[in-house]
């Protein structure tokens, strides 16, 4: 490696053409980081005691050892974000120059900033250019160097940005001396990398530059693709990654990729990795033996199939249509934690295991879990963990079945809720603040139907007038109505699954009564929804109509949002086997638990531990107790004068504020887990029992969201 300073304008001027290479991601820079080094350039400019203004480095690498006196093309390690924005800043700058054909200092005229700094004047093709950019990066930068028009399928990136410079320097027209100082001024980092000697891969890792963070899906294109040799690194990117990138769009490539590679991996490894991880754990995936003997073509074209999936569920690409709705009500509905499941799903489906009626079944399923748990206010924190392990109990020749069991068996914290849950908190839900409403109303009103209504057409009704939301603002007319308990009705019901339908004439309707709504033109009694039919016969808006239309409404419900039902002895075949151990222990076998000073004290905490859910089972080992939800979470340890809890958690996630637990990482101790903590007395117990609250719900918990 060879590293010196330099002033940018004489790096752009000795160098002869940097290319950044096909596994570099696209230009990436936004608005933020354009404004910031505009205005450390102008900063710099007008300031006569700065000398230079660093921006960070440049690394590149060609075959042996670099120099800028050689002529041959440099390979962008790091830095392509920065030397592409000082491009497009020059640019935009010569064209002011060139309307205003001056020169504010000297070496500053349009003719010299694009000769020096932008083109090889002397040279054909690409060779005449000093900067080539990758993929859609490329025509878009020589476009505007050469003023062609502007392409189809533009890099977004690099025509705003440019336009972003051509505004800012209109604005200072009259001081462009300032802004030529300050570029006078930048300096980078020069870094020239031995190929046979330095390991890109490893400095690209390591490198802590300014300006805008690498995605994961970056350092995972760069990881696959840039130790390969030129011919299969070209293939592998113009045959897969590519296309890949394309599938997803230039906005959402941005904004999704990261996630679709949480969820591959989730698919692969049976485990969630956190956001910031997705790059460690794709490196150590691809390091599995099988994964190896595969190769790396194999890798990068499963890579594209599941990507092919992801974006067909979540993007909205599907183009069959009955399974494009589905996914359309999944998307509404904010399902991501499913994609796990479903991705394993759609290949499945893909490969022909899984035919379309059953797969269109399955997503139902997934829709109904999900809604149904939201609408009886069950925490999600458990979902990630549910859908990325529901795929290890599927049996693929009973695929549609095997769902149903699996959604069936989930314990209590995880369970599907049942027709009598579901229509109870339907009922008495607030809906209209729910955070989907519209995704309700629209499948409640065209369930069923051939020609869907267009639900965003109509706005939604308070059939009992919200009267902003004041009690005191409740018309006469509606309080007489509502009866003597108007008070209660209206705050109980209003936002309720009763009182909600959908309507043309929100407007109209206002506070109207509910003869008036009811009769007017277009009012209820003209309705053609579904949704209004039960309200078209009733001649009275009270408790006992709004009761009368949630119960019919929640009814319908539990149809459109159907549970999954198998008979008992299929059932049955699904649930797992209890485990037979040759050694049978019980509280006799623990002399401890016998004492005076340690019975009372195991007694509570038993009973504590064992109401934190009825998932929760109890074990009695040879030399300890163990308690368990999917696994153990505490295992206690009765001693001579305490109870010793092994937490089966990491101890750096573990809340003490006390500093009562003890890091056991690697030591010998019985019982499973990194965190240790004694309990000594019942005074401690309720301290204790927030520790050992953490460990269950890290176990049922979510992965890591």
């Amino acid at each position: 490696m060879k590293a010196s300073e330099a002033k940018l304008l004489e790096f752009l001027k000795k160098s002869p053409q940097f290319v950044i290479p096909i596994y570099q991601r696209a230009y990436s820079w936004t608005e933020k980081e354009c404004l910031q080094l505009w205005n450390d350039i102008k900063r710099a400019g007008r300031n006569d005691e700065v000398s230079a203004h660093f921006i960070g480095s440049v690394v590149y690498v060609q075959k042996g050892l670099y120099s800028v006196s050689s002529h041959t093309p440099l390979l962008v390690i790091d830095g392509q974000q920065r030397l592409t924005t000082l491009s497009l800043l020059i640019e935009a700058l010569a064209e002011v120059l060139d309307k205003q054909q001056t020169e504010p200092i000297d070496g500053f005229s349009a003719r010299k900033l694009r000769n020096y700094y932008l083109l090889n004047p002397e040279e054909d093709g690409e060779r005449k250019f000093k900067l080539i950019l990758s993929q859609t990066d490329k025509s878009s930068w020589i476009s505007i160097l050469q003023k062609g028009p502007r392409q189809e399928n533009s890099s977004l990136k690099i025509y705003e940005n440019f336009q972003r410079f051509q505004d800012l320097l209109e604005k200072e027209k009259d001081d462009l001396s300032t802004i030529c100082k300050g570029i006078a001024k930048v300096m980078v980092v020069d870094i020239a990398l031995d190929r046979g000697q330095d390991n890109p891969q490893l400095i690209f890792e390591s490198m802590n530059s300014t300006g805008r963070e690498l995605s994961q899906a970056d350092l995972i294109r760069n990881f696959i693709l840039m130790g390969l040799d030129h011919e299969l690194q070209t293939k592998l990117f113009t045959n897969y990654w590519r296309p890949m990138e394309l599938g997803f769009g230039q906005k959402a490539y941005s904004t999704h990729f990261d996630s679709f590679m949480r969820h591959f991996l989730t698919v692969k490894t049976g485990e969630i990795p956190r956001m910031g991880d997705i790059y460690t754990a794709f490196k150590k995936y691809v390091q599995k033996p099988e994964i190896v003997k595969r190769g790396i073509e194999n890798l990068v074209s499963d890579l594209r199939a599941y990507s092919n999936y992801f974006c067909s569920m979540a993007l909205g690409a599907e183009s069959d249509k009955h399974l494009k709705q589905s996914f359309h009500d999944l998307r509404e509905l904010k399902v991501d934690v499913a994609y796990p499941l479903l991705l394993e799903m759609y290949h499945d489906y893909a490969s022909k295991n899984l035919n379309k009626e059953d797969f269109c079944k399955c997503i139902n399923l997934i829709e109904s879990y999900v809604f149904r748990r939201a609408v009886c206010a069950i925490p999600t924190n458990s979902m990630n963990k549910t859908f990325a392990n529901l795929g290890k109990s599927l049996k693929k020749d009973r695929y549609l079945e095997s769902v149903q069991a699996a959604f069936l068996l989930l314990p209590s914290y995880r369970r599907f809720p049942k027709d009598e849950e579901f229509d109870r908190g339907l009922k008495v839900r607030d809906l209209y603040n729910f955070r989907s409403r519209s995704f309700w109303l629209r499948k409640l009103e065209n369930y069923g139907r051939r020609e869907p209504v267009a639900v965003d057409q109509y706005t939604i009704e308070h059939i009992m007038p919200q009267s902003d939301g004041k009690a005191e603002k409740v018309p006469d007319y509606w309080r007489s109505e509502l009866g003597l308990d108007w008070e209660r009705v209206w705050e109980s019901k209003l936002h309720t699954l009763g009182n909600l339908t959908l309507t043309g004439y929100n407007s109209e309707y206002s506070n109207k009564s509910f003869t008036d709504k009811s009769n007017m033109t277009g009012g209820f009694k003209e309705s053609p929804l579904r949704l209004n039919e039960s309200v078209r016969c009733e001649s009275k808006w009270d408790d006992t109509a709004i009761n009368k239309r949630a119960d019919t409404l929640a009814k319908k419900a539990t149809t459109v949002w159907g549970a999954p039902s198998l008979d008992a002895s299929i059932l049955d075949e699904y649930k797992p086997g209890i485990e037979q151990r040759n050694n049978t222990y019980s509280v006799d076998d623990h002399p401890y638990l016998k004492t005076s000073l340690i019975k009372p004290l195991f007694d509570a905490l038993q009973k504590e531990i064992l109401a934190l859910d009825s998932v929760v089972s109890e074990e009695i080992l040879k030399f300890y107790v163990a308690y368990k939800a999917e696994t153990n979470f505490v295992d206690v340890v009765p001693q001579a004068k305490r109870l010793c809890l092994s937490l089966n958690m990491s101890f750096h996630e573990i809340e003490d504020p006390r500093g009562l637990c003890k890091d056991i990482t690697g030591l010998g101790r019985w019982g499973n887990g990194d965190v240790e903590v004694g309990l000594s007395t019942l005074e401690e117990l309720p301290y204790v029992m927030g520790l050992i609250r953490q460990s269950f719900e890290t176990q049922i918990g979510d992965g890591g969201v």
